[in-house]
């Protein structure tokens, strides 16, 4: 077995996304969504990408454990669609960043979000339940609320996490997820 860090990594500090336009980003996280923005950054740097100097603001909008979600966008064209997928993948809807809240807090998204006329998608995956809405430039973002035995799963899951997927990798595609709810 691989040997693991002494200490764990303490939280997220932050997850970067590049964004076209700032305000529209501001707009969407923190009038619809609420979350504050905390630091706004702006600076010039020489990007070796293009060869020159290029000016950039760096946004931080905060969570409750002192991470942020942080953007970047570049007031040169070039660099901005250098950050760009050539095409995004047709199924985006797993390349997304989560944030656990609690019952309460995941309404007042769904109602923030449905006022705001965007679109929410909800699911109830057994070992927890998800919200999720998508920014201006595509960033997945999942709002997680965790069941009253959340820690007896995660205790169940941490046992067989090597074993489950060394069955995985083996070719054995059965579930292992029987809280969540099915259809029928």
């Amino acid at each position: 077995m691989a040997k693991l860090l002494s200490r764990l990594p303490e939280r997220l500090h932050h997850h970067a996304y590049v964004v076209k336009d700032q305000e529209a980003n501001r707009h969407f996280f923190e009038d619809v969504l609420g979350i504050p923005l905390v630091a706004t950054w702006c600076e010039t740097h020489h990007s070796p990408w293009v060869g020159r100097e290029v000016p950039m603001c760096h946004t931080f909008y905060g969570i409750g454990d002192g991470g942020a979600l942080a953007f970047f966008s570049f007031a040169d064209e070039e660099v901005y669609r250098k950050c760009q997928a050539a095409q995004p993948a047709e199924i985006r809807n797993f390349d997304h960043v989560a944030f656990k809240v609690d019952d309460a807090t995941c309404d007042e998204l769904v109602a923030r979000l449905r006022a705001a006329g965007e679109p929410v998608r909800e699911v109830d995956h057994g070992y927890c339940r998800s919200i999720y809405c998508t920014s201006p430039d595509g960033l997945g973002v999942e709002f997680t609320v965790d069941p009253p035995n959340a820690a007896e799963i995660d205790r169940i899951r941490r046992a067989d996490a090597h074993s489950e997927l060394a069955r995985w990798v083996a070719g054995d595609h059965r579930t292992n997820n029987d809280l969540r709810p099915h259809a029928g």
